[in-house]
């Protein structure tokens, strides 16, 4: 898990910084001076703080005014860095809900993501919840899995690439937990904001769809580092070193279905696979820092592989210590997801840690929202997953509870909505 992830460094968001002036929105506004108060200092006499009106407003943090755009060759949220705050959400269309129906709903949905990525409120009965905050950030991505084309009498136009995922040895999974016919993604760097863009979502699903499973995650927030930096997972290794980069000259190739692909309506789409890893945390932590880091193939503290270097420095296979040894072990999990060791088989990956409590023996539900992101899972996911499956060191600590594959349509143009090209096609 440790070396294919997205880096916060990455950050690919427009910052809006409108002056009040400019008719920026309610909801793009912390408020006035008045309502957050005033400090006295020693100077004034008083230990305290007192509130003073003032007709002056305070613009949005940066975190807060961060804007990602629904519009697009891609939809949003697939190269955009990790966020703060995510929910993953799976539907099942209802009884006597087809084509027409599915269509209706993902017009909603559509307009609803529009307008909350943009940071204003949702056409119909919007809660307030997210009243004060501005955008965040937020992105809503949209896909379709397996099940929705024979209930909306779209077979043929369902993508080979989204045929069910073969079983691993290490899946151990919740069939309710698991597929659906529609999936959403939602992430936000304010944890109301992405819980407001949750409700809203849930609510425009109305009768043509029920909720078949959800999830919550997290990761750490912007600007909680001095500088941008991968991010950690549960277990505290740096998690996203040898993602793939936009910059790559391959990268769309790898991550993205062609504008000429099969079928013509996933055109600069990706797909999504969708896991729910279980870290055994406890057992995890009983090991030595030395043991954590021969089970991963690099240092804890700094993402470097145990060949040497620094977190960017490509890891020598080959090194061996002064008796012989492989100094990275043959079972690292570094090692074993290496493309360059699985036929250039990559995926970008973006994944929410998560924690949902403890059992009734104390030990921890936690772990990984894995969410990877490809243009054939076959190419990606699979033979990955399958190598990792005989011998990965790691897979001693993690237990797969629930999987998904969604096909992810490309952006929508100016006027369209998510996955019209499918629906009206």
């Amino acid at each position: 898990m440790a070396d294919q992830s997205t880096s916060e460094a990455s950050r690919e968001t427009v910052s809006e910084n409108a002056s009040p002036g400019e008719g920026i929105s309610r909801r793009r506004l912390l408020g006035t001076a008045g309502a957050t108060g005033l400090v006295l200092g020693a100077a004034g006499g008083a230990a305290g703080y007192a509130a003073a009106p003032s007709d002056k407003t305070v613009p949005l943090t940066s975190v807060g005014a961060d804007t990602a755009m629904f519009h697009g060759k891609h939809q949003a949220g697939i190269t955009d860095a990790l966020h703060a705050r995510g929910h993953l959400v799976a539907f099942d269309l209802t009884a006597g809900a087809g084509r027409k129906e599915a269509a209706a709903l993902l017009r909603r949905w559509s307009t609803t993501a529009q307008r909350l990525m943009a940071g204003e409120a949702a056409a119909q009965d919007d809660t307030d919840v997210a009243r004060d905050a501005g955008p965040s950030s937020l992105t809503v991505t949209f896909g379709f899995g397996h099940s929705f084309f024979a209930r909306t009498g779209l077979e043929k136009q369902r993508p080979v690439a989204l045929d069910p995922l073969p079983d691993f040895s290490s899946d151990h999974l919740d069939k309710a937990r698991s597929n659906g016919d529609l999936w959403v993604q939602i992430g936000a760097n304010d944890a109301l904001v992405a819980f407001h863009a949750l409700r809203a979502i849930q609510k425009d699903a109305g009768s043509a769809a029920r909720v078949r499973w959800q999830m919550n995650g997290f990761n750490r927030s912007p600007g909680a580092t001095a500088q941008p930096m991968t991010a950690r997972n549960l277990m505290g290794q740096l998690d996203g070193t040898r993602n793939p980069k936009p910059a790559e000259s391959d990268f769309d190739e790898r991550i993205f279905v062609p504008a000429s692909g099969d079928p013509a309506w996933m055109a600069n789409g990706s797909y999504a696979v969708v896991r729910r890893i279980r870290m055994l945390l406890d057992d995890w932590e009983q090991l030595s820092v030395k043991a954590q880091e021969d089970v991963i193939g690099r240092k804890k503290s700094t993402g470097a592989a145990l060949s040497g270097g620094d977190e960017t420095t490509g890891m020598n296979l080959d090194k061996t210590d002064a008796d012989g040894n492989l100094v990275v072990p043959i079972n690292a999990h570094a090692r074993i997801t290496r493309p360059d060791q699985n036929g250039g088989a990559a995926m970008l990956r973006r994944p929410f840690s998560f924690h949902d409590g403890f059992d009734t023996d104390g030990v921890p539900d936690a772990g990984l929202l894995f969410v990877c992101w490809q243009a054939d899972p076959v190419r990606g996911f699979v033979p990955v997953q399958r190598k990792l499956d005989r011998g990965d060191a790691l897979s001693e600590f993690i237990r797969h509870e629930s999987s998904g594959l969604f096909a992810v349509p490309g952006g929508a143009a100016e006027g369209e909505y998510v996955g019209q090209r499918l629906l009206e096609g």
